[in-house]
Protein backbone atom coordinates (compact mmCIF):
# COMPACT_ATOMS: atom_id res chain seq x y z
CA UNK A 1 0.00 0.00 0.00
CA UNK A 2 1.16 3.53 -1.31
CA UNK A 3 2.14 6.27 0.95
CA UNK A 4 -1.13 8.13 -0.33
CA UNK A 5 -3.45 6.16 1.50
CA UNK A 6 -4.07 4.61 5.26
CA UNK A 7 -4.83 1.40 6.45
CA UNK A 8 -7.98 0.78 4.70
CA UNK A 9 -6.89 2.00 1.10
CA UNK A 10 -8.70 5.53 2.03
CA UNK A 11 -6.21 8.26 -0.08
CA UNK A 12 -5.20 10.90 1.79
CA UNK A 13 -8.14 13.88 1.96
CA UNK A 14 -10.14 15.90 4.26
CA UNK A 15 -12.35 13.68 6.48
CA UNK A 16 -15.27 15.42 4.24
CA UNK A 17 -14.07 14.97 1.39
CA UNK A 18 -13.17 11.44 1.99
CA UNK A 19 -16.73 10.61 3.43
CA UNK A 20 -18.40 12.38 0.28
CA UNK A 21 -16.06 10.52 -2.10
CA UNK A 22 -16.88 6.80 -0.09
CA UNK A 23 -20.59 7.31 -0.08
CA UNK A 24 -21.12 8.27 -3.09
CA UNK A 25 -22.48 6.43 -6.24
CA UNK A 26 -20.46 4.88 -8.85
CA UNK A 27 -21.69 5.65 -12.09
CA UNK A 28 -19.36 3.47 -13.73
CA UNK A 29 -20.65 0.21 -12.59
CA UNK A 30 -23.39 -2.04 -13.50
CA UNK A 31 -25.94 -1.21 -11.06
CA UNK A 32 -27.99 -4.03 -11.64
CA UNK A 33 -28.42 -6.78 -8.96
CA UNK A 34 -26.03 -9.60 -9.59
CA UNK A 35 -27.80 -13.23 -10.32
CA UNK A 36 -27.15 -14.95 -6.94
CA UNK A 37 -27.83 -12.57 -4.72
CA UNK A 38 -31.64 -11.89 -6.60
CA UNK A 39 -32.24 -15.55 -6.39
CA UNK A 40 -31.17 -14.94 -2.81
CA UNK A 41 -33.90 -12.04 -2.46
CA UNK A 42 -36.45 -13.74 -4.13
CA UNK A 43 -36.24 -16.87 -1.28
CA UNK A 44 -36.39 -14.04 1.19
CA UNK A 45 -39.54 -12.68 0.22
CA UNK A 46 -41.25 -16.18 -0.12
CA UNK A 47 -39.59 -16.98 3.44
CA UNK A 48 -40.89 -13.32 4.54
CA UNK A 49 -37.42 -12.53 5.97
CA UNK A 50 -37.12 -8.67 5.46
CA UNK A 51 -34.69 -7.36 2.72
CA UNK A 52 -32.14 -4.43 3.08
CA UNK A 53 -33.55 -1.64 0.62
CA UNK A 54 -31.77 -2.24 -2.72
CA UNK A 55 -30.51 1.30 -3.03
CA UNK A 56 -28.47 0.61 0.38
CA UNK A 57 -27.16 -2.93 -0.73
CA UNK A 58 -25.54 -1.57 -3.99
CA UNK A 59 -24.70 1.99 -2.15
CA UNK A 60 -22.72 -0.50 0.17
CA UNK A 61 -21.22 -2.31 -2.23
CA UNK A 62 -19.98 0.83 -4.23
CA UNK A 63 -18.20 1.51 -1.43
CA UNK A 64 -16.46 -1.96 -0.65
CA UNK A 65 -15.06 -0.94 -4.21
CA UNK A 66 -13.29 1.96 -3.00
CA UNK A 67 -10.79 0.84 0.00
CA UNK A 68 -8.84 -1.95 0.20
CA UNK A 69 -9.87 -3.99 3.49
CA UNK A 70 -7.75 -7.01 4.60
CA UNK A 71 -9.95 -7.75 7.34
CA UNK A 72 -13.82 -7.58 6.48
CA UNK A 73 -16.69 -8.54 9.12
CA UNK A 74 -19.96 -8.55 8.02
CA UNK A 75 -22.84 -8.85 11.07
CA UNK A 76 -25.82 -10.20 10.76
CA UNK A 77 -25.32 -12.79 7.27
CA UNK A 78 -28.87 -13.94 7.21
CA UNK A 79 -29.15 -16.41 4.04
CA UNK A 80 -26.35 -14.32 2.32
CA UNK A 81 -28.07 -11.68 0.19
CA UNK A 82 -25.67 -8.44 1.00
CA UNK A 83 -22.83 -10.91 1.41
CA UNK A 84 -23.91 -12.15 -2.34
CA UNK A 85 -23.18 -8.65 -3.52
CA UNK A 86 -19.99 -8.53 -1.65
CA UNK A 87 -18.96 -11.69 -3.04
CA UNK A 88 -19.41 -10.58 -6.81
CA UNK A 89 -17.40 -7.81 -5.94
CA UNK A 90 -14.37 -9.30 -4.97
CA UNK A 91 -14.55 -12.51 -6.91
CA UNK A 92 -15.95 -10.89 -10.24
CA UNK A 93 -13.13 -12.40 -12.69
CA UNK A 94 -12.80 -8.82 -14.89
CA UNK A 95 -12.75 -6.76 -11.38
CA UNK A 96 -8.74 -6.25 -12.34
CA UNK A 97 -10.00 -4.37 -15.45
CA UNK A 98 -11.52 -1.59 -13.80
CA UNK A 99 -8.99 1.10 -12.27
CA UNK A 100 -9.61 1.58 -8.63
CA UNK A 101 -11.20 -1.25 -8.02
CA UNK A 102 -9.95 -3.02 -4.56
CA UNK A 103 -8.80 -6.48 -4.23
CA UNK A 104 -10.12 -9.70 -2.47
CA UNK A 105 -9.73 -9.25 1.57
CA UNK A 106 -7.60 -11.53 3.02
CA UNK A 107 -10.47 -12.28 5.44
CA UNK A 108 -14.33 -11.88 5.21
CA UNK A 109 -16.25 -13.08 8.65
CA UNK A 110 -19.74 -13.57 8.70
CA UNK A 111 -21.95 -13.43 11.94
CA UNK A 112 -24.80 -15.26 11.89
CA UNK A 113 -26.11 -16.64 14.94
CA UNK A 114 -28.85 -19.10 13.40
CA UNK A 115 -27.02 -22.42 11.85
CA UNK A 116 -29.27 -23.27 9.14
CA UNK A 117 -28.55 -19.80 7.70
CA UNK A 118 -24.86 -20.38 8.20
CA UNK A 119 -25.12 -23.50 6.51
CA UNK A 120 -26.58 -21.41 3.09
CA UNK A 121 -23.90 -19.19 3.88
CA UNK A 122 -21.34 -21.90 3.21
CA UNK A 123 -22.76 -23.10 0.55
CA UNK A 124 -22.27 -19.30 -0.65
CA UNK A 125 -18.82 -19.27 0.32
CA UNK A 126 -18.17 -22.28 -2.12
CA UNK A 127 -20.24 -21.17 -5.06
CA UNK A 128 -17.95 -18.22 -5.19
CA UNK A 129 -14.94 -20.37 -4.36
CA UNK A 130 -13.91 -18.11 -1.48
CA UNK A 131 -13.04 -20.94 1.03
CA UNK A 132 -9.60 -19.81 1.52
CA UNK A 133 -10.46 -15.98 3.01
CA UNK A 134 -14.36 -15.96 3.86
CA UNK A 135 -15.90 -18.05 6.62
CA UNK A 136 -19.34 -18.15 8.53
CA UNK A 137 -19.40 -17.92 11.95
CA UNK A 138 -21.91 -19.16 14.01
CA UNK A 139 -22.18 -16.80 17.44
CA UNK A 140 -24.26 -13.71 18.35
CA UNK A 141 -22.09 -10.67 17.47
CA UNK A 142 -22.49 -9.90 21.18
CA UNK A 143 -20.40 -12.88 22.20
CA UNK A 144 -17.62 -12.45 19.40
CA UNK A 145 -17.15 -9.23 20.73
CA UNK A 146 -16.92 -10.16 24.06
CA UNK A 147 -14.36 -12.75 22.69
CA UNK A 148 -12.77 -10.64 20.37
CA UNK A 149 -12.03 -7.90 22.94
CA UNK A 150 -11.26 -10.17 25.81
CA UNK A 151 -8.59 -11.56 22.96
CA UNK A 152 -6.90 -8.63 22.40
CA UNK A 153 -7.12 -7.36 25.84
CA UNK A 154 -4.73 -10.47 27.27
CA UNK A 155 -2.21 -9.86 24.11
CA UNK A 156 -2.13 -6.57 24.20
CA UNK A 157 1.96 -6.43 24.16
CA UNK A 158 2.21 -7.98 20.41
CA UNK A 159 0.65 -6.79 17.34
CA UNK A 160 -2.67 -6.52 16.66
CA UNK A 161 -2.05 -9.17 13.56
CA UNK A 162 -0.10 -11.47 15.64
CA UNK A 163 -3.36 -11.94 18.13
CA UNK A 164 -5.16 -15.30 17.78
CA UNK A 165 -8.68 -14.18 17.98
CA UNK A 166 -11.91 -15.23 16.62
CA UNK A 167 -12.14 -12.48 14.32
CA UNK A 168 -8.42 -11.61 12.52
CA UNK A 169 -7.07 -8.34 13.56
CA UNK A 170 -6.79 -5.44 12.74
CA UNK A 171 -10.48 -5.15 11.20
CA UNK A 172 -10.45 -2.23 8.82
CA UNK A 173 -14.17 -2.68 7.99
CA UNK A 174 -17.43 -3.87 10.04
CA UNK A 175 -20.71 -4.06 7.96
CA UNK A 176 -23.58 -3.81 10.13
CA UNK A 177 -26.92 -5.60 9.04
CA UNK A 178 -29.28 -6.19 11.74
CA UNK A 179 -32.21 -5.59 13.05
CA UNK A 180 -33.22 -1.49 13.62
CA UNK A 181 -33.27 -2.29 17.25
CA UNK A 182 -30.28 -3.83 17.99
CA UNK A 183 -28.18 -1.85 15.63
CA UNK A 184 -27.03 0.81 17.88
CA UNK A 185 -25.51 -1.59 20.41
CA UNK A 186 -23.61 -3.53 17.36
CA UNK A 187 -22.36 -0.31 16.01
CA UNK A 188 -21.10 0.83 19.09
CA UNK A 189 -19.09 -2.80 20.09
CA UNK A 190 -17.84 -2.60 16.33
CA UNK A 191 -16.35 0.74 16.77
CA UNK A 192 -14.51 -0.40 19.57
CA UNK A 193 -13.24 -2.76 17.69
CA UNK A 194 -12.43 -1.60 14.26
CA UNK A 195 -8.48 -0.55 13.54
CA UNK A 196 -7.54 3.36 13.03
CA UNK A 197 -8.37 4.25 9.32
CA UNK A 198 -11.03 1.98 9.87
CA UNK A 199 -15.25 1.94 8.65
CA UNK A 200 -17.99 0.60 10.48
CA UNK A 201 -21.15 1.53 8.02
CA UNK A 202 -24.82 0.71 8.81
CA UNK A 203 -28.44 2.01 7.99
CA UNK A 204 -29.46 4.79 10.20
CA UNK A 205 -32.29 3.59 12.69
CA UNK A 206 -35.61 5.58 10.85
CA UNK A 207 -36.85 8.48 13.34
CA UNK A 208 -39.47 7.59 15.80
CA UNK A 209 -42.54 9.20 15.15
CA UNK A 210 -45.97 10.35 16.79
CA UNK A 211 -46.70 10.58 20.95
CA UNK A 212 -44.95 6.62 22.35
CA UNK A 213 -46.41 8.54 26.21
CA UNK A 214 -44.76 9.16 29.05
CA UNK A 215 -41.45 6.27 30.32
CA UNK A 216 -42.99 5.18 34.09
CA UNK A 217 -40.46 3.78 36.85
CA UNK A 218 -41.24 -0.30 37.03
CA UNK A 219 -43.65 -0.31 34.10
CA UNK A 220 -42.65 -2.37 30.64
CA UNK A 221 -41.66 0.29 27.83
CA UNK A 222 -43.86 -0.30 24.69
CA UNK A 223 -42.28 -0.82 21.25
CA UNK A 224 -42.66 2.66 20.36
CA UNK A 225 -40.96 4.10 23.64
CA UNK A 226 -38.13 1.16 23.11
CA UNK A 227 -37.74 2.77 19.46
CA UNK A 228 -37.60 6.51 20.92
CA UNK A 229 -35.07 5.06 23.50
CA UNK A 230 -32.86 3.40 21.05
CA UNK A 231 -33.07 6.31 18.60
CA UNK A 232 -31.67 8.97 21.64
CA UNK A 233 -28.97 6.09 21.84
CA UNK A 234 -28.12 6.24 18.29
CA UNK A 235 -28.27 10.24 18.50
CA UNK A 236 -25.55 9.87 21.56
CA UNK A 237 -23.45 6.97 19.63
CA UNK A 238 -23.14 9.53 16.55
CA UNK A 239 -22.39 12.51 18.80
CA UNK A 240 -19.68 10.45 20.89
CA UNK A 241 -17.82 9.39 17.66
CA UNK A 242 -18.36 12.64 15.72
CA UNK A 243 -16.41 14.29 18.41
CA UNK A 244 -12.76 12.48 17.65
CA UNK A 245 -13.33 10.71 14.72
CA UNK A 246 -16.05 11.13 11.61
CA UNK A 247 -19.34 10.01 10.44
CA UNK A 248 -20.39 10.97 7.00
CA UNK A 249 -24.32 10.60 6.12
CA UNK A 250 -25.74 9.83 2.49
CA UNK A 251 -29.77 9.99 1.89
CA UNK A 252 -30.70 6.98 -0.34
CA UNK A 253 -34.63 5.70 -1.69
CA UNK A 254 -34.48 2.99 1.39
CA UNK A 255 -33.44 4.76 4.40
CA UNK A 256 -30.06 6.82 5.27
CA UNK A 257 -26.54 4.69 5.28
CA UNK A 258 -23.83 5.64 7.72
CA UNK A 259 -20.05 5.30 7.71
CA UNK A 260 -17.73 5.32 11.33
CA UNK A 261 -14.55 6.35 10.31
CA UNK A 262 -12.02 5.87 13.25
CA UNK A 263 -9.17 8.43 13.25
CA UNK A 264 -5.73 7.72 13.45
Amino acid sequence: MGDDSNGSGLPQMSDVDVMALLLSEDLDRDQSEPDIASSIGEQMLHMDIPLLPRSVRSRIRDLCSRIEPRNVTLVGGGIGHLSAWLFDLWSNSDQNDREGTNTTPDTFRIIEPGTRFCVIIDRLIRRYEAEVWAQSISMKWHEVFAETSSSRASNITIPENAVNSILPMPIDLIIIDLPEEERVAAASAAFDLISPGGLVILLEPTVPTGDVGDFSDGVEPTAAQLKVQSFNEWIELVKSINHDHSVGFTDLTGGTLVALLKSF
